[in-house]
């Protein structure tokens, strides 16, 4: 198999007006073809972060289509003062780089009745949540990695973050970083971030972002989270997860410190079809975890879709 990074070929979409960067990998050869799968990834993140994860899903048999949400990664940044801002003015806008990659990518590649499976990192699971909500029949089954359900206030209660965010935003300082979010991600030690135990693979990140630093980004701007508070007061309306009718494997992680474990459990036990997974002591990103989380992790996604594809 000639891996991901040596077969990366971007592919152009346009969504809602947004140029995005997105990318198709075909299976291993070697491998009995079992389908497509939508990786989505998720806040600050881009395709080659995942090129290990995109082999692993070749090796099983599954062709990959990929994307960099608007803002971040290889797509079009919309602060043109400083393309280090994570912005986004409402969610609404990451339903249409779906959108775009589902319609202009992955459906022309589906066979007759076939249907795609997703797995999915964070934001981008908060993001595909969305869609299965407006979509609940348009994928066969989902694995979800630490979904982004409720973000950390970092020990602070939630009213004050929500009343703070409002604040800034009708002052008119939704694009300006929040406190603390100008940090370049280049200058992010092992020691000091948030997301990983797993030393090799934290620094593989970070040289590929010193090889292509016009990949990074930074924290999200007061409208970015003022953008996640309320499709988060959407997630908790009475019938938002009871109508993802899609089987669904959502795996939480134990120690995370950047999205709110509690609140992923509680929205999987509210979902029809839902399987709940955690691993105790896994960092938030469990894809790019220590082998030991992450064997976990591929032995449920791989008895989980042997149920459905």
């Amino acid at each position: 198999m000639i891996p991901a990074r040596d077969c990366f070929e971007p592919v152009a979409l346009l969504a809602a007006g947004a140029k995005l960067r997105a990318a198709v990998f075909a299976p291993d050869a070697a491998a009995k073809p079992r389908g497509i799968c939508v990786l989505l990834n998720g806040r600050a993140e881009f395709v080659e972060k995942y090129f290990e994860v995109i082999d692993e899903l070749r090796e099983r048999g599954l062709a990959v289509a990929t994307l960099d949400w608007r803002g971040q990664g290889g797509s079009a940044r919309l602060v043109p003062d400083n393309p280090l801002k994570g912005h986004i003015d409402d969610f609404a806008e990451y339903d249409a780089d779906l959108d775009a990659l589902m319609d202009q990518i992955v459906t022309p590649m589906l066979a007759a009745a076939q249907r795609p499976i997703a797995l999915a990192h964070s934001t981008g699971g908060h993001i595909l949540l969305r869609y299965l909500n407006r979509h609940p029949d348009r994928f066969a089954a989902c694995a979800f990695s630490a979904p982004m359900l409720m973000f950390s206030t970092r020990g602070q209660p939630r009213w004050p973050v929500r009343v703070v965010t409002a604040v800034m935003v009708r002052a008119g300082r939704a694009r300006d970083f929040v406190l603390g979010g100008g940090r370049d991600p280049l200058t992010m030690t092992f020691d000091d971030q948030l997301v990983t135990s797993d030393r090799a693979r934290f620094q593989r990140s970070q040289d590929i972002l010193v090889e292509h630093p016009e990949l990074r980004l930074a924290g999200p701007t007061w409208g970015w989270v003022a953008a996640a508070l309320r499709s988060i007061a959407r997630f908790a309306g009475n019938g938002y997860a009871e109508t993802i009718t899609t089987p669904v494997l959502i795996c939480g992680a134990g120690h995370d410190r950047i999205c709110v474990t509690d609140d992923t459990r509680r929205f999987a036990r509210r979902m029809p079809r839902a399987s709940y997974l955690e691993i105790e002591d896994a960092e938030h990103e469990i894809l790019m975890e220590r082998d030991v989380f992450r064997q976990r992790w591929w032995s449920a996604f791989d008895d989980f879709m042997t149920d459905h594809i």
